[in-house]
């Protein structure tokens, strides 16, 4: 399948660094992925617990609601179906809260979306990363170390929360961080869903 390039963008063979807040400093020691809301139990777990789960490597596009759109970028990670499987999910849970750090608040940022569109291989807890200039090497602190979740090319970027710190299942949809501040809650970039 051909590059298309969503309406309003342009193409960039750079990984633009666009971030709110501080950036993160990994401790292994007190960090921890949570996975609690619509579930019969919370779990929660360890980064060495995270980085024995299966991995999966997708090539998945970029799309910037500051109108840049990056192509072809390979990530390797931990896919959200995966993490499915850890955890029992209530029928009626549709929708999910990814969370991040901001500003040393581990539930500072947030992201929503459906969970039906995440259960593909291209909806990946990511922590390496590789492209046509570039060999695999682990995201960067800016980038989102030691775990960003990278959403399917059907979002805006936006929703791909970097520093990830866990998810929250939701019966109904629920702004996240960007979406209380005006922007779209299905952000599709094809669609040009920028804003609501």
């Amino acid at each position: 399948m051909g590059k298309i390039l969503p309406p309003g963008q342009f193409e960039t063979e750079n990984w633009p660094i666009l971030h709110q807040g501080d950036v993160y400093q990994f401790d292994e020691q007190t960090w921890d992925f949570r996975m609690f809301g619509e579930v019969k139990k919370d779990i929660s777990l360890s980064y060495a617990e995270i980085m024995q789960l299966p991995k999966t490597i997708s090539t998945v596009d970029m799309h910037c609601v500051t109108t840049w759109s990056k192509f072809g970028t390979s990530f390797e990670g931990i896919a959200l179906h995966e993490l499915l499987k850890l955890v029992q999910v209530n029928r009626d849970a549709r929708f999910v809260k990814i969370y991040g750090y901001y500003n040393g608040d581990r539930f500072g940022y947030s992201a929503n979306m459906p969970l039906e569109a995440l259960l593909g291989d291209d909806a990946l807890f990511v922590y390496r990363w590789k492209d046509e200039n570039h060999e695999w090497q682990d995201i960067s602190p800016k980038h989102g170390y030691p775990l960003r979740f990278i959403p399917p090319a059907s979002f805006y970027l936006w929703k791909g929360s970097k520093w990830a710190s866990g998810i929250r299942f939701m019966k109904d949809d629920e702004a996240g961080f960007w979406e209380e501040l005006g922007y779209s809650m299905t952000a599709n970039p094809y669609k040009e869903e920028r804003y609501r």
